[in-house]
């Protein structure tokens, strides 16, 4: 399989539950230990050998382009698509605006997903599949978590409500140049039905695999990440990248 080379983030988020943090500024570019957490997806990206990153801005889209700018990273290209739907539509429509970056194999990922480089490495380096949905396991999971349903590596259903799941997704995906092809078509089918604007694309993703075998997991079990959707999360975050920094000397 072809290692992607090219990376799409999803930050066109405001993040209103994580205000007043929010208020001015989108999540993506909260400071976690002297660095912003987008600061933090591209240096991994690029660690991870990644050529390319296309952020999908929406909210703050201005403070975005400028914090791209500032990072001027040498070994990363990083370009960014302005939605200007973000404040009517949910992640479907960055993705189905973002639909033509998926020409090749691709990572997909959430703006709010912090991660450190192995874990972009583990799912770059997952067996063959046209898509692979990095996933983690735990003790319990709780309301706010985007459970899955696993079958050995074929990734069964996936959603916050379903029933019956074994782990959850990080919000960390990789296609192959088949399964870029077939996540752009659903997309595209998907946005142009009434309830479009209100999808999340991992909505797609669950569709795709109740009807293919084309949906894989790899587990990132032991490797370091976390989301960042409240408070507490941002709390968690800045001791994890502060013990990183420490590592990193």
């Amino acid at each position: 399989m072809q290692t992607p080379k090219r990376a799409v983030i999803l930050s066109a988020g405001q993040g209103r539950r994580l205000s007043p943090l929010t208020d001015r500024r989108p999540k993506c570019l909260i400071e976690l230990s002297g660095r912003t957490l987008l600061g933090w997806q591209l240096r991994a990206l690029e660690q991870a050998g990644v050529g390319e990153a296309v952020v999908v801005t929406g909210f703050g889209a201005n403070l975005v382009d400028a914090e791209v700018a500032r990072l001027g990273l040498t070994g990363l290209k990083v370009r960014t698509l302005f939605n200007p739907f973000y404040a009517l539509a949910d992640n479907l429509a960055s993705c189905w605006l973002a639909r033509r970056e998926f020409d090749q194999p691709v990572l997909l990922l959430n703006g709010d997903t912090l991660f450190e480089a192995d874990v972009a490495r583990r799912l770059i380096a997952a067996p063959s599949a046209e898509i692979t949905v990095a996933i983690d396991r735990k003790p319990a999971y709780d309301s706010d978590d985007m459970k899955v349903l696993t079958e050995g590596a074929r990734l069964r259903a996936i959603g916050k409500t379903i029933e019956a799941y074994d782990a959850e997704s990080i919000g960390f995906l990789r296609f192959s140049a088949a399964g870029a092809q077939r996540f752009s078509t659903a997309i595209d089918e998907a946005m142009r039905k009434p309830e479009g604007l209100r999808r999340w694309y991992l909505s797609v993703i669950d569709h795709i695999a109740q009807t293919t075998t084309a949906v894989h997991v790899q587990s990132i079990e032991g490797l370091s990440w976390g989301e960042t959707d409240f408070p507490e999360d941002v709390q968690a975050n800045v001791a994890l990248t502060a013990r990183w920094a420490a590592g990193a000397g």
